[in-house]
């Protein structure tokens, strides 16, 4: 089992189940997450009052283990219960009974004095908004000076789709168990979690197996068994050729960022396609990559129909309308894999169909919001959350969706999907999502599939962005990839430096 899983609420309370059903007592999953809970309070801070506040369900019970565990290691420690004991049931009610302190009603004044918070009042089974007696104690938890370490995930935050229901507490750390929640990697979640740590609590790795969950954390160890390196007799010719669509005069800028971010990733060969208009000023800044004109889409057509191009990229700089799209379709139409980015998804806002009915499970758009919203209009984030979109999107369309943000999904058309986090907010500058279409241009054109090319590019992006630094502007980042792959990769097998020469 791989740390990279992502579990749905759905999944977590299956794999609960199937973990019982095992064998496993449910009374000892719910003592170790307390224990773990009460370990990282331990590690993270010195001894301190502690104020422990318990919601009606299995997050509160959890709760109660943890502030056993921390009182017999000798911290002060209040705990406040949202609701009645004596409405308590289950795993919950056997654990507040074992917890010998005193239980108080959940107000404001359990926070007295707290140097830290553990809020255990809601976990990932949470189907509504806060509201009353709870919001408050949330709220009141939010404007008080000590830090809080959630329970699982914090209170408010839907598991599946990160969106704050109602308020939410800021966590400085949570302690989740057994894998990550969507929540915890998509944005508002992902700011008000704080450092994750993740815990086993003897729920069994394999019943993984008959979750078969198809959501992950974009980092290598998905995808590197796709990652392409070239070959001991490895060649230009064999590594691919990517064709990346210019915009006209004065506009040619984005496209020159997406080819250089294509070449560094390593294809073997990239042409700029450019309007006649726009040759000699595309001429002016290429070195290493080839340029040839193509005046429309019947020009770029009879290019691609040399099979040698292996992908293309049209959007950075393209202008939206029909002559955009009509270029995207000669693509769609060729053997080369597509890339459609900003403009070219735009162009299709008007007719949507028109472009899903073009699209190949080889191809990738790669919207931000505005451009999402513009081309599936009817599929609202903020009501089904940016991975059900995507999701979504990728199954109507037959392509590849890399639903670009602070936590870019990327989603395939038979429901895997990757949520990335390493990005950092310095890539929030004109260009840098050209660089990022350009080196997914890159990786299609060695022959990298869709999915996985779109999730290395998305990571990959991140990583140069975290080398690049503050400061970076988007020319830096194909300039980064160099470093980024010397600290990724080892020598090839047979290379002189393995073998020690």
């Amino acid at each position: 089992m791989t740390a990279a899983i992502v579990l749905s609420a759905a999944e977590m309370n299956e794999a609960d189940r199937l973990a019982v059903k095992g064998g496993v007592a449910s009374l000892a999953l719910m003592e170790r997450a307390g224990a773990s809970v009460a370990e990282l309070a331990r590690r993270g801070w010195e001894k301190r009052p502690v104020a422990v506040l318990c919601g009606p369900g299995n997050n509160g019970g959890d709760g109660f283990v943890a502030a056993r565990h921390l009182a017999e290691a000798g911290w002060p420690v209040r705990v406040g219960l949202l609701g009645a004991q004596s409405a308590l049931k289950g795993d919950a009610k056997i654990m507040a009974e074992r917890y010998k302190g005193y239980i108080e009603p959940l107000s404001e004044s359990v926070l007295e004095g707290a140097g830290l918070i553990v809020d255990a009042l809601f976990g990932t089974g949470l189907a509504r908004p806060l509201e009353g007696e709870a919001r408050s104690i949330v709220e009141a938890a939010n404007a008080h000076p000590a830090q809080i370490l959630a329970v699982d995930i914090p209170s408010g935050i839907n598991a599946d789709t990160g969106a704050v229901m109602g308020a939410a507490i800021r966590a400085a750390r949570t302690a989740t168990f057994f894998l990550k929640k969507p929540g915890h990697l998509l944005f508002p979640g992902r700011g008000l979690s704080g450092v994750i740590d993740i815990f086993d609590i003897g729920i069994p790795p394999a019943v993984v197996e008959t979750i078969r969950p198809q959501t992950f954390e974009n980092q290598p160890e998905i995808w590197g068994h796709a990652f392409r390196r070239p070959g001991s007799t490895a060649h230009k010719y064999t590594r691919g050729h990517a064709a990346i669509l210019s915009g006209g005069r004065l506009k040619t800028g984005a496209a020159r960022l997406a080819a250089r971010g294509a070449l560094r990733i390593g294809a073997g060969l990239v042409t700029v396609l450019t309007p006649p208009d726009a040759a000699a000023e595309n001429a002016a800044h290429l070195t290493a990559i080839m340029l040839r004109e193509a005046a429309d889409a019947r020009a770029v057509g009879a290019i691609l129909a040399d099979r040698r191009f292996t992908s293309a990229l049209i959007g950075p700089g393209a202008g939206v309308g029909e002559a955009t799209a009509e270029k995207a379709l000669a693509i769609l139409n060729s053997g080369a894999g597509a890339v459609l980015d900003a403009d070219a998804i735009t162009s299709f806002s008007y007719d949507p169909a028109r472009l899903f009915g073009a699209l190949r499970a080889i191809d990738v758009l790669t919207p931000h919001e505005g451009e999402f919203t513009r081309l599936f209009s009817d599929l609202k984030v903020e009501s089904i959350g940016k991975l059900e979109a995507a999701r979504q999107a990728a199954a109507r369309s037959g392509a590849v969706i890399v639903f670009k943000g602070p936590d870019t999904v990327v989603a395939a058309p038979d429901g895997r999907a990757t949520i990335n986090r390493n990005a950092p907010a310095d890539l929030a500058t004109a260009g840098s999502g050209d660089v990022l279409a350009g080196f997914i241009a890159g990786l299609r054109a060695q022959g990298t599939p869709a999915f996985e090319a779109a999730g290395i590019a998305v990571w990959l992006h991140g990583a140069c962005g975290q080398a690049a630094g503050p400061g970076l502007i988007a020319e830096d980042l194909p300039e980064a990839v160099p470093e980024v792959f010397r600290t990724m990769l080892e020598p090839p097998p047979g290379s002189r430096e393995r073998q020690g020469a």
